[in-house]
């Protein structure tokens, strides 16, 4: 047998041992689902120490989680910038409130670290979103929208991958609230980390898959 008949089968053999996802789910299969709810140490950051502290602790990491929340508008032509950043290990998750800390140099610093990496869904419009307040050189990010496809799932949003992934919900009731207020609820908080937290389950569970 030749090197490229060789090479076909140990290919397909690698394919065959991948744990199987369905490729799409239904908003009903969802429904049936448990929801999954963040139930770690859920820190809010929004002083220049506290960020320092933040980013600190996140470079030690391997490999975070990664999302936005953005104020959302209900009129024409009003936009806003991001509001929050959500950085999560396994068991912490730092909300980095941008509308009351400037984005710092720590920050920078992080999210241009190649030997972090930074899963989650989208990460290229939060990137675009992040860059509008001030630039920098994005490194280390995974986007969650390309991983799936090795698995041949169809489904691209959190919420759909994270029911056929994790077979679990996540609430989406929070997305549209006041992510710039004063303070943030409890329930906007365990939101905003859930979103991140699950990007860094989906990840590992799929490497597990492999």
């Amino acid at each position: 047998m030749g090197r490229k008949a060789l090479h076909k089968v140990f290919l397909v053999k690698i394919e065959s041992s991948m744990k199987e996802f369905q490729k799409s789910i239904t908003p009903d299969e969802i429904k049936e689902l448990p929801i999954a709810a963040f139930e770690g140490k859920i820190v809010v950051v929004d002083t220049l120490d506290g960020l320092n502290r933040a980013c600190e602790e996140l470079s030690a990491q391997n490999i975070i989680g990664f999302d936005t929340e953005t104020r959302p508008s209900f009129k024409a032509g009003v936009s806003y910038n991001v509001s929050l950043v959500q950085l999560s290990t396994p068991t912490t998750c730092y909300l980095i409130r941008l509308c009351s800390v400037r984005f710092e140099r720590a920050l920078i610093k992080l999210l241009e670290n190649k030997r972090v990496l930074k899963v989650g869904v989208d990460v290229g419009g939060d990137i675009r979103n992040l860059s509008k307040i001030r630039h920098f050189r994005p490194a280390g990010f995974v986007e969650l929208q390309k991983e799936v496809e090795a698995f041949g799932i169809e489904d691209k949003s959190l919420r759909k991958m994270a029911a056929i992934i994790l077979g679990v919900g996540v609430s989406k009731a929070q997305r549209l609230s006041n992510w710039e207020a004063k303070e943030m609820t409890h329930s906007q908080m365990r939101y905003a980390a859930t979103d991140a937290w699950i990007c860094l389950e989906m990840y590992n569970e799929l490497n597990r898959a492999k």
